[in-house]
């Protein structure tokens, strides 16, 4: 059954706009939120300002909707104060309030970068275990948990994305194996919102031919990823990331940033 009342946190940003323009006019009730302007509110659009880290206000937000898409909170390598408030606390406080309300399920934008410390000549599926990145990978990780609890014990059926490269088109050439298009995101969320499942992992990521992730849970789901980076392989193949450590591993130029490791422990 297609939930008919639908709350679309971080509503502002990048892919927020995609499923915005997406969306438009499909639901009974689309509720966007976020902490900046959304504009004027669209038909059958209601637009409501909330810091996911006020925890009555996220309450009050969840209210009367059949799902929730989380894009909300920060998407970059930050310090922690603002991690803690927006990710981990943000995160918590979206459960809390789908529990709360009884909302039937939520669409959790997870992150490559949740298993970016595995290097790239390794296959990962949903399955695969969490290597963070970065402070930001780690909140994904930490989302993916909070999100497996509420669905086995509170019954708040929950898709975890671990969105790669979300552009209109491949920039680089990791890119070539991250990639996925605006059109497949869209897909991929609309099989979020009707498919059946309990707790599921699956990767945001394009039909691409040179992919890293073997996204067989989210096809298992009737999700059809209609695009291939490979189009653009001639024109952003010799692309490459600066250094060493971005160009093995899967979470690129998150893996250098900070990095005071020895290499001889990593594989």
């Amino acid at each position: 059954m297609t939930p008919k009342r639908i709350l679309l946190t971080g509503a502002a940003g990048h892919l927020g706009g995609v499923l915005r323009r997406s969306f438009a006019g499909q639901f009974q009730l689309l509720r966007l939120s976020d902490v900046v302007s959304l504009g004027t509110a669209g038909e059958s659009e209601e637009i409501l300002t909330c810091d996911l880290a006020d925890a009555a206000a996220v309450r009050a937000l969840c209210e009367g909707v059949d799902a929730i898409i989380h894009l909300g909170g920060i998407a970059y390598e930050t310090g922690w104060p603002a991690l803690l408030q927006s990710n981990i606390v943000g995160t918590i406080n979206l459960y809390e309030g789908a529990r709360h309300a009884g909302v039937d399920r939520v669409i959790f934008a997870s992150s490559n970068h949740a298993t970016g410390m595995h290097p790239n000549d390794r296959t990962l599926s949903g399955e695969s275990p969490p290597r963070p990145d970065s402070r930001y990978g780690l909140t994904k990780a930490f989302g993916e948990d909070v999100a497996a609890l509420y669905a086995y014990k509170h019954g708040i059926r929950s898709l975890c994305l671990r969105i790669g490269s979300c552009l209109p088109k491949p920039d680089n050439r990791r890119a070539l194996s991250t990639w996925l298009s605006h059109a497949d995101f869209v897909r991929l969320v609309q099989v979020g919102l009707t498919a059946d499942y309990i707790h599921e992992i699956v990767y945001g990521v394009s039909d691409n031919t040179r992919s890293w992730w073997d996204n067989s849970a989210a096809y298992r789901l009737g999700y059809e990823p209609q695009d291939n980076a490979e189009i653009y392989a001639a024109e952003v193949g010799n692309i490459e990331l600066d250094t060493e450590l971005a160009r093995h591993y899967q979470g690129g130029n998150f893996v250098p940033n900070e990095f005071s490791g020895r290499k001889e422990w990593l594989g």
